[in-house]
This record gives C-alpha cells, sequence and structure tokens, in this order.
C-alpha cells in the first residue's frame, strides 16, 4: 500500500487497483472548518486532475482533483453527513472516495511523503 500526493494537496493510497483519495492535513488549515463537501458519483469515470468533487469551509470553497484516471467505486457518505471529518480526520475517517486506477504509471508522477512535506512547507 503506497502513500501518494498531489500539487493540488489530495492524498491517494493504493491497495491493489483500487485507491482511496482525500485532502491533506495541510489543505483542511488552509480551508479552515469544512461545512460542506460535494462528492462524486459512484460510477462516473474521471481523466487524471479532472474536478471531482468541491469542498467548503467557512474561508473558502475548493475543488477535488482525481488523483489518477478511474472509475469512482465508493464515496463517504460519513463526510457527507459529517464534513467536519475532513478537519479532524482527514488522512482517516475524512477520506472522499475511492477510486479504480485506469492507469496506475499515472502514480509515478505523484509526490511520496518526503517530496510532500517540502513542497508544502511555508
Amino acid at each position: 500500500m503506497s502513500l501518494k500526493y498531489t500539487e493540488d494537496h489530495e492524498w491517494i493510497q493504493v491497495e491493489g487497483d483500487i485507491a482511496t483519495v482525500g485532502i491533506t492535513h495541510h489543505a483542511q488549515d488552509a480551508l479552515g472548518d469544512v461545512v460542506f463537501v460535494d462528492l462524486p458519483a459512484v460510477g462516473q469515470g474521471y481523466a487524471q486532475k479532472e474536478t471531482a468533487g468541491v469542498v467548503e469551509s467557512v474561508k473558502a470553497a475548493a475543488d477535488v482533483y482525481m488523483p489518477i484516471s478511474g472509475e469512482v467505486t465508493e464515496v463517504n457518505e460519513a463526510l457527507r453527513a459529517e464534513p467536519s471529518l475532513a478537519n479532524s480526520d482527514p488522512m482517516g475517517a475524512g477520506w472522499f472516495f475511492k477510486v479504480k486506477l485506469t492507469d496506475p504509471s499515472q502514480l509515478d508522477a505523484l509526490m511520496d511523503e518526503a517530496a510532500y512535506a517540502e513542497f508544502s512547507k511555508d
């Protein structure tokens, strides 16, 4: 299972051909208190970097981008009911959706934890 990061502050954790996607601690810090999430439809296919959802906070709204191409297999209904999970546990219970990978080679262009930590430094 590998954890990768995008320049748009999404994380992606891959297990086999299914990946779980969410926003990073850095993203939720920048957004502030999350009050609403718009999640993609299960069965919908997306290209890499296509907008797959929206997260709204008291300060701003931000698109959630698809880190890799694939088809959405599951969305986090708990997050829809309790958007603050994106703040309290962004790397765990606050995940956004799961996607079946169509081009695993796209993962190679994403950052590992060390690269992301360097990228997101203030």
